[in-house]
C-alpha cells in the first residue's frame, strides 16, 4: 500500500506545518499532496511556499494563492505579496485546480474549494444535499480521467473543518481540515488516504483525519517579531480555533 497524506490551508504557518511534516515522515508516508492556501493569515507565506514545493508531489490552486498575487489595496495582504516576492507570486498563478486520480477502484477527486469556484465555499454539515452532489460534478474547472466520468470521492479544503461525509454508498465527501488555521479545534489537522495508489482494483481503503498538536504560542511569538498585521486576531483564531476578522478585513479576505 501506498498511503497519501492531504494537507492543506497552512497559511503561513511554518510552526505547523513543519510539526505536521514531522509527523508524516515517522509515519514512513512519502507521498504528500497540498490542496491550497500555502500563504497569507500567518507570518511566512515565503517560507511556506518554498516547504510545499519540496515535499509535495502534488500543490493545488487555493483562494489566496489566487487572489493574493492579484493588485491589492488591503495593506495585510500587501505585507504578504511583499514577503513572497515576485518569482513565488508567479508560481502561485501557475498551480493546478485539482487532481485526479484512482486508489483501491475508488476514482478520487481533489481540489481547494469545490468544483464551482476556489471560492465558492460550502459547509457539508449546513448544506443541503444538492449542494453537496454538486461537488461531484464535472465543471469548467474539471478534466476528468475519462470522459463524463465523476468521483466516487471528492476530498477538500477551504472550510479548515475537518470531517467525512457519506452521501450514500457510492460517494463520499471528505475535507482535510487545516494545517496552519484549524477553525474546529487548535489542532494542527490533516487527512491520510490509505490504500494502493493508482490502482482501478477494488481493495481496502480509508480515509483518516489526523491533529496534531503543536507550538502555538511559538507560531504567534514570530508573527509579532516580524510585525505581520492583524497579529491579534491571528492569535486568537489560533488559540480559540474561532474565526475572527475584522469585518472591515472580511470583506476582502477568505478563509
Amino acid at each position: 500500500m501506498e498511503n497519501i497524506a492531504i494537507i492543506s490551508d497552512i497559511h503561513g504557518n511554518m510552526t505547523a506545518l513543519e510539526t505536521v511534516l514531522e509527523h508524516i515522515n515517522q509515519r514512513g508516508i512519502t507521498k504528500v499532496f497540498c490542496l491550497g492556501d500555502l500563504i497569507g493569515k500567518g507570518p511566512n507565506s515565503s517560507q511556506a511556499v518554498d516547504r510545499v514545493r519540496e515535499v509535495c508531489e502534488v500543490v493545488i490552486l487555493g483562494n489566496w494563492d489566487d487572489f493574493v498575487p492579484k493588485p491589492q489595496e488591503n495593506a495585510m495582504v500587501q505585507w504578504h505579496q511583499n514577503q513572497l516576492g515576485p518569482e513565488r507570486l508567479a508560481y502561485l498563478g501557475t498551480l493546478p485546480y485539482h487532481v485526479d486520480f484512482y486508489m483501491s477502484g475508488k476514482y478520487i477527486r481533489l481540489y481547494h474549494a469545490s468544483a464551482k469556484s476556489v471560492h465558492h465555499r460550502v459547509f457539508p454539515i449546513k448544506s443541503p444535499l444538492e449542494e453537496k452532489e454538486a461537488m461531484f460534478e464535472n465543471t469548467e474547472w474539471i478534466t476528468p480521467l475519462e470522459e463524463n466520468k465523476k468521483p466516487d470521492i471528492v476530498g477538500f479544503g477551504d472550510i479548515h473543518v475537518a470531517l467525512i461525509d457519506w452521501l450514500d454508498e457510492y460517494r463520499t465527501l471528505f475535507n482535510v481540515g487545516s494545517v496552519g488555521n484549524p477553525l474546529d479545534m487548535p489542532l494542527a489537522t490533516f487527512a491520510i488516504l490509505h490504500g494502493e495508489y493508482g490502482s482501478k482494483t477494488p481493495g481496502p481503503f480509508s480515509i483518516e483525519i489526523v491533529r496534531v498538536p503543536y507550538d502555538i504560542e511559538k507560531e504567534i511569538s514570530i508573527a509579532i517579531e516580524m510585525g505581520m498585521p492583524n497579529v491579534d486576531t491571528y492569535a486568537l483564531e489560533l488559540r480559540q480555533a474561532i474565526y475572527r476578522w475584522p469585518s472591515k478585513v472580511k470583506e476582502t479576505v477568505a478563509e
